[in-house]
């Protein structure tokens, strides 16, 4: 009996820890991550994986803790499902739920993993880098197999906290598995066992160590090879009703964003992602042309969003307009299944629901940035911020590396929620980890300027029409360490350090004497 109870409180605790870590990434009323909350999460499981009797409970508490957690970050899926998809209410509760328990079972593995390698009685500083080896471990899956899914990471609550200087070093998942790895440590050597009984030349020589590293870190200050530029932009809002875009209203929405664009008589305007409902060829008989006018002269861009169908074949897309030349373009390269591509044997799915546009050809994971004013313009598109991987690989080549990354973004599919928070921490992460500010001009929210610092410098309320008028500035310099390894190696560096942390302490035990 006792034992059922045991079993029964640790998963109430895992789910309950689950809660916390999905809140974590913003929280309520305030939308500001909690680096704290996450790292208390992983306290909890931390402690639940280093007492439970066997690695297939380890398992059952991970799968339960990532099940809740993903439901209570991805919840507004649901609305996308119902509302716009017109699914029955039962069966779009059950597909996030369904989708949410495939993606925990990577929590699981992990879960499985540490209960094996705690059953060969590591030391305590092998079980911390253990339990931070699985935790990464299951967010990489995450995060690569099956087109990826990540959001909701770990590494998103730290934009804030005492890890955001790790970003520019190891990127979103290496702060995951900091945090992992610090909980651990608590569980495994509790506070009042830290304290080190040195001697004072000890501590004065653990001091001067310490001195040295944070002297030889770049914790604030900007690399003198660094270089602002000041540009001036335009972020439209147009808060245009995910039901009006597509169903009967679009006239009004091409109006608006014709105006607001046109209005602009200097610097950088920039829309939301397919702001124009239409495909190019569909839009009313001399608006294009208007557009192409208007900023083929003077000091004046625009970068819009909308579908274009070239040689049967539709693509999620922005285009420039910079003066005579021709129009740039960039189509978008990492597409939402389901939304943007059906996957394998899944068409019976889709059929089920009216979204439309929902099969789209993909661009160019190197796509060159739009340079203008000294400048160059890196486009992403909705939740292509969430793949730092991909966005690396534009660096490669230094003179088309981006100094200022613009996000178009329309998330309305989810409708008044918290999404709009959580995809505002994913640029702020971005922006740490490739030392670039983020605009971002969105449907709904958040349109928002982030400087290279991931501070939010200038923000308009969401779920407002509005236009967000400011000032970023570009930078041009060394990418970050993160960028030069994640750029050429992509994360295998994350999977073989995990794999390796896991697999060392047998390694070593077997050769010992």
């Amino acid at each position: 009996m006792r034992l059922s109870q045991s079993a029964t409180w640790s998963t109430v605790a895992a789910g309950l820890a689950g809660v916390l870590h999905a809140l974590s990434m913003a929280w309520p009323g305030s939308g500001q991550p909690q680096g704290l909350a996450q790292w208390m999460a992983m306290l909890v499981m931390a402690w639940l994986f280093d007492r439970v009797p066997t690695a297939r409970r380890a398992a059952w508490l991970g799968w339960v803790f990532a099940t809740v957690g993903l439901c209570s970050t991805v919840w507004w899926l649901f609305i996308s499902l119902h509302r716009y998809g017109n699914l029955p209410v039962w069966l779009a509760i059950v597909a996030v739920v369904i989708l949410c328990g495939a993606l925990s079972l990577y929590w699981a593995g992990a879960g499985y993993l540490y209960g094996r390698c705690r059953e060969r009685d590591l030391g305590w500083g092998w079980r911390a880098l253990a339990f931070g080896a699985c935790v990464m471990l299951a967010e990489l899956a995450r995060a690569q197999w099956f087109t990826g899914f990540p959001w909701g990471v770990g590494g998103y609550a730290h934009v804030d906290s005492v890890l955001a200087w790790t970003a520019p070093w190891v990127g979103v998942y290496g702060m995951g598995a900091l945090s992992a790895v610090l909980a651990m440590l608590v569980v495994v050597r509790r506070p009042l066992q830290w304290w080190p009984r040195w001697s004072w030349q000890q501590w004065t020589s653990a001091l001067a160590l310490s001195l040295l590293v944070a002297l030889a870190l770049p914790w604030s200050s900007p690399s003198p090879e660094v270089r602002e530029q000041a540009l001036s932009v335009r972020l439209l809002q147009g808060n245009v009703p995910q039901d009006a875009k597509f169903e009967g209203r679009r006239a009004w929405a091409l109006t608006w964003y014709g105006q607001a664009l046109t209005g602009t008589e200097q610097g950088l305007v920039v829309t939301p992602e397919t702001a124009l409902p239409f495909v190019q060829q569909q839009l009313p008989a001399g608006y294009w042309e208007a557009l192409t006018a208007h900023f083929s002269q003077g000091n004046r861009a625009a970068m819009i969003g909308l579908p274009l169908h070239d040689l049967g074949v539709s693509t999620n897309s922005v285009l420039g307009l910079a003066g005579p030349v021709p129009p740039y373009r960039y189509d978008k390269h990492h597409l939402v299944p389901f939304g943007e591509f059906i996957p394998p044997l899944f068409q019976w799915f889709t059929r089920m629901m009216n979204i439309p546009l929902g099969e789209f050809g993909r661009g160019r994971v190197d796509a060159p940035a739009m340079a203008w004013q000294g400048q160059r313009l890196a486009p992403m598109i909705c939740y292509e911020d969430l793949f730092g991987e991909e966005l690396a690989q534009r660096f490669r080549d230094p003179a088309q590396a981006p100094t200022v990354w613009v996000n178009l973004s329309n998330i309305a599919w989810f409708g008044d929620t918290v999404a709009v928070d959580q995809h505002l921490q994913i640029s702020r992460l971005r922006a740490l980890e490739f030392d670039r500010p983020v605009i971002r001009a969105t449907n709904t929210g958040a349109t928002a300027i982030i400087d290279a610092q991931g501070r939010v410098t200038h923000r308009l309320p969401a779920y407002q029409e509005g236009v967000l008028e400011g000032e970023v500035r570009g930078r041009q310099g060394p990418p970050t360490p993160y960028v030069r390894w994640v750029g050429e190696w992509g994360l295998a560096p994350l999977w073989v350090l995990a794999v390796a942390l896991l697999w060392l302490p047998g390694r070593i035990r077997r050769r010992a004497p």
